[in-house]
């Protein structure tokens, strides 16, 4: 396992972020080690944010980061993402146009599952990367039970009501990474304020997965 990818275990979810603060906090957030960025089509302007995010970490030398949209409900959507410079589609539900459309574009997709039926047909359609969602409503056990019938190679990311004191919880229950929403950020929260945050989860998780 390399840095990169314990880094890619962390995807920032920045719902409610407007342009004039994209900048800034996604500088704070890669400082931190961040290499996934995610802003819900339900935030303002939210594919203005999207170009401003991709801009900024184009400037940073390195493999490409993830850098994309989240509340992803259409595959015209995912055009939109793709034509802002976007790379990562995050959806919370499992939609199998969306899926398609993602994978053909060559995008990163990660589609939202609860159940074990949802799980396999996301598979099915073709996807790789699982948003579980709303996780804390199955928690480290029911996502464990979930874990044992999908095949290998699926990674897990836990998501809703999961912050960095979770992490172990989930890992030990064999999630791959999680997405920090309110944790992470809030609308008016500043770029030091995410920088703070952004640092103690990432140092959380090198400390639970680096071992693993």
């Amino acid at each position: 396992m390399t840095e990169r990818d314990r880094d890619r275990r962390l995807v920032a979810i920045l719902r409610g972020i407007t342009p004039a603060e994209i900048e800034a906090v996604v500088e704070e957030l890669i400082e931190a080690g961040f290499d996934a960025i995610e802003i819900p089509l339900n935030s303002p302007t939210p594919f203005v944010s999207i170009r401003l995010a991709a801009a900024r970490a184009a400037r940073h030398t390195g493999p490409a980061r993830l850098i994309g949209a989240g509340t992803v409900l259409s595959p015209d959507d995912v055009d939109r993402v793709r034509d802002h410079g976007g790379n990562l589609i995050v959806a919370p539900n499992m939609d199998r146009a969306v899926i398609s459309r993602a994978l053909d574009l060559g995008l990163t997709m990660m589609p939202g599952v609860i159940t074990p039926t949802e799980a396999l047909a996301a598979i099915d359609a073709g996807a790789r990367d699982l948003k579980i969602f709303p996780a804390s409503l199955l928690g480290p056990a029911g996502i464990n039970a979930m874990r044992a019938v999908l095949p290998d190679g699926i990674r897990l990311y836990a998501v809703g009501g999961v912050g960095a004191d979770d992490f172990a919880a989930y890992a030990d229950a064999g999630v791959y990474g999680f997405g920090l929403g309110s944790s992470l950020f809030r609308p008016g929260h500043g770029a030091p304020q995410v920088s703070t945050a952004a640092t103690t989860c990432m140092a959380s998780m090198r400390h639970v997965y680096g071992g693993r």
